[in-house]
């Protein structure tokens, strides 16, 4: 028989389910008010899910919900409905930002999306299936996965997660424990159990800035697919880096920039330009409009084991 230290306080499964649920609540209460029906007005019908991210009536959804329209029909948890303009739409993240024509809607908070990991709540709210703002929970599987974009570029830092999706919940938050959006449900593998997506809201946020700024997503393309994965301790003392995380290459495009420029399949990313990559995200975020045609330093440590540094000449892409 093993040994029992009657000093230790038996666990509470009731007080930490009790939390637990108290936890999803509370996050619930946050974001809820601020997530809505979304609904295309002309051309091929289609529904999801959106969230205000302002008080001034900006909302973000999927480019799939919103497809070819120009126009949506907005209607809130409280009955209240209105239209909205689309104000432009990236296909190779999914996301699209509407304008409401009404102002000071309940609007939710973008969190770090860099801060997440592995294990933490993942709670989901939208629209499935006409059964309207339904709540699911589950956890973050895992981060930085790369997915194809309808576009048939790499749709890269998505967070993948087992809270389930449905049809309708697209374009609808994923949120955290702490009532923050942590990122933008997208899709979930047909046939699959328990395996859902959603575009990180780092990457939500870079898209919501381009559209607001240019009226479209300005993107250089360096041809890779990458995982934001933890940064061996060796490596970063090497380097002088404080992060804790980096990304690896899993995949390199043929002829592409990073090809070009001396980069292979298992290669860390370090830095570009000067700028440290922490995540997959940063590189979305890095390769804006300004660094098509330019040359662009990247800081490596290759799969031979040095430190080096390479010139890669970004390209435009999604005709930006």
């Amino acid at each position: 028989m093993g040994y029992i230290d009657k000093d230790i306080a038996p666990v509470d499964d009731g007080a930490l389910t009790d939390a637990y649920s108290q936890s999803i609540a509370r996050a619930v209460d946050i974001v809820g008010p601020a997530v809505n029906r979304i609904e295309r007005i002309g051309g091929r019908a289609g529904h999801g899910s959106g969230f205000a991210i302002s008080p001034d009536g900006l909302i973000i959804t999927n480019n799939h919900v919103v497809g070819d329209s120009g126009h949506v029909r907005i209607t809130r948890p409280d009955g209240f409905v209105t239209e909205g303009t689309v104000l432009g739409s990236d296909v190779d993240t999914d996301i699209a930002l509407i304008r409401a024509n009404t102002s000071g809607e309940a609007w939710a908070r973008l969190g770090n999306s860099k801060l997440l990991r592995r294990g933490h709540i993942a709670i989901a709210i939208g629209n499935p299936l006409g059964f309207e703002w339904t709540v699911t929970a589950g956890i973050v599987s895992a981060l930085g996965r790369s997915m194809r974009a309808a576009s048939g570029r790499l749709m890269d830092d998505v967070i993948q997660t087992d809270a389930a999706l449905n049809p309708g919940n697209s374009g609808g938050p994923l949120v955290s424990s702490q009532g923050e959006v942590i990122g933008v449900n997208t899709a979930v593998i047909q046939g699959a159990q328990s395996i859902a997506f959603a575009v990180a809201s780092n990457t939500a946020n870079f898209v919501v800035s381009e559209i607001l700024r240019y009226g479209r997503v300005r993107r250089a393309y360096i041809g890779i697919a990458g995982d934001t994965i933890e940064l061996p301790r060796r490596i970063a003392l090497e380097a002088g880096t404080s992060l804790a995380t980096s990304v690896r290459i899993r995949r390199i495009e043929p002829a592409g920039p990073a090809e070009l420029g001396g980069l292979k399949e298992g290669d860390f990313v370090l830095a570009i330009d000067g700028k440290p990559v922490g995540g997959v995200d940063d590189i979305v975020r890095l390769m804006h409009g300004e660094t098509i045609g330019r040359e662009t330093e990247v800081l490596i440590f290759t799969v031979a084991g040095r430190l080096e540094k390479r010139t890669l000449v970004p390209v435009v892409r999604n005709g930006g």
